[in-house]
């Protein structure tokens, strides 16, 4: 058995280290973890930049998917491309990569389809135990089986299939575009590619994350006349002018519900509101401060299985309610294209790096995202120490 450490990884079991979860809500432990080597059709990535993401916090929270733990989570990030599998024609060791969470197969009838970014063959990566080919981790602590959790990006090295792993240019800075894997893209493209929204149109924002902030300035470069941020936390107030809200609102300290509130600010009701929350009551209040005749809700927000409520006599009146995954992007076909816009500074995604961590600190930037009081935290793995 190889470590990380010996040069000549290809085709062997690598021993690295990973913060593996063993419990819902429980800390992570780094500890040593084996990946096995790909099997056809499957990228072997050595990770060098993780963020974390509010899915993350999401899944590892769920007590009702206990048996899926001891778990591996992460899924936003970059690294170089370590072995390929047998089939794989187009990348090889050394190539800049980032995993995507969903993939494209280029052949199903919704990767032909402008329409939508899904595809019928490599949705959402696994989101249970193992692979989609045959159901196994490709991770193991002595023998034990360890579930992944999509790319399962806080190792050292993960395992990920062909369709959800995106070549990009060996320029761009992994510790910078490894946003790019998730939230900020997720955030741009539904303005961008969900809303298509017209300049002068009204904008709420339910949720002033890195998603919803993401939301705020795209709505702002594409000539928004108002911005309405919404936040139960008072120092997202600043942020969020910083990014480009014209105005917020704290449910909270309100003595009306939010949605009227918005509702007399816009005389009538936003053109567009975005939920990017997660909460089945928050996209009902968005549903509410839209517009009559044309106002459009967008569900970013992961939330489950959960059900939202909402009268029908708005939808018959011309309201609408719109879901998006990853912003409507394709995976392979659109990211390289955006990470050459970073490259042209066409696009900023550093503003929403508010923390830069080594890898064995992981714990401490859970605490920070809990709180609240990070946007992304990138973690580094040149921090290992053998």
């Amino acid at each position: 058995m190889e470590t990380c450490e010996e040069s000549t990884t290809i085709g062997k079991v690598i021993t690295c280290k990973a913060a593996v979860a063993w419990e819902p809500k429980g800390e992570f432990v780094v500890q040593d973890v084996q990946v096995e080597p790909p099997h056809a059709m499957e990228v072997r990535i050595k990770v060098t930049h993780s963020s974390l993401c509010r899915s993350d916090v999401f899944f590892w929270a769920n007590e009702s998917l206990a048996h899926t733990f001891p778990r591996i989570f992460g899924h936003e990030a970059a690294g170089i491309v370590e072995s390929v599998g047998e089939g794989i024609t187009d990348l090889r060791p050394g190539d800049h990569v980032l995993p995507i969470f969903t993939g494209e197969c280029r052949e199903c009838k919704y990767c032909a389809s402008p329409k939508t970014n899904l595809c019928s063959k490599f949705g959402v990566a696994s989101l249970e135990t193992g692979m989609k080919s045959d159901g196994k981790s490709r991770f193991s602590v002595q023998g034990k089986p360890i579930s992944r959790f999509l790319g399962s990006t806080f190792s050292e090295y993960t395992v990920v299939e062909y369709a959800y792993v995106v070549k990009i240019n060996p320029a761009a800075p992994l510790d910078k575009v490894c946003l790019l894997g998730c939230g900020v893209t997720a955030g741009i493209g539904a303005v961008r590619k969900i809303a298509q929204m017209e300049a002068g149109a009204t904008v709420a924002v339910f949720g002033l994350g890195t998603v919803g902030l993401a939301v705020v300035k795209e709505a702002k470069l594409q000539g928004a006349s108002r911005i309405i941020g919404v936040d139960n936390k008072a120092s997202k107030a600043d942020e969020g002018k910083r990014f480009g809200i014209t105005d917020f609102l704290n449910p909270d300290t309100l003595n009306k519900p939010v949605d009227e509130e918005i509702r007399e600010l816009t005389e009538g009701g936003v053109d567009f509101a975005f939920e990017c929350v997660g909460n089945p009551n928050v996209m009902a209040t968005a549903f509410e401060s839209c517009q009559d005749g044309w106002g459009t809700t967008i569900v970013i927000g992961v939330a489950g299985r959960a059900t939202v409520t909402i009268p029908t006599r708005y939808l018959l009146s011309g309201r609408c309610m719109k879901g998006t995954l990853y912003g409507g992007y394709k995976p392979k076909t659109d990211v390289p294209e955006l990470v050459e816009q970073y490259l042209r500074k066409d696009l900023d995604v550093e503003e929403f790096i508010t923390h830069n961590l080594p890898f064995t600190r992981i714990n401490e930037a859970f605490k920070l995202l809990l709180a609240g009081d990070s946007l992304r935290t990138v973690l580094h793995f040149d921090d290992i120490i053998r």
